[in-house]
């Protein structure tokens, strides 16, 4: 894994938590909410584009 990708991850995490923690605060439960699960479908798929590859490079290393 690459190390941009941690950071990536890291960073998103950290933005996620604070606008959450915001959003909470304010009285907006639905949009923190919603907040989250946006931050969380972005690592996602992010980490699913990794995974897939992954598997394209095993797959050309072993000629499958």
């Amino acid at each position: 894994m690459q190390v941009e990708m941690i950071f990536k991850v890291a960073a998103i995490g950290i933005l996620v938590s604070v606008l959450n923690q915001l959003l909470i605060r304010s009285g907006r439960e639905e949009q923190a909410m919603m907040t989250t699960l946006a931050g969380l479908i972005v690592v996602l798929m992010m980490i699913v584009q990794e995974i897939s590859d992954l598997f394209r490079f095993i797959k050309t290393t072993f000629g499958f």
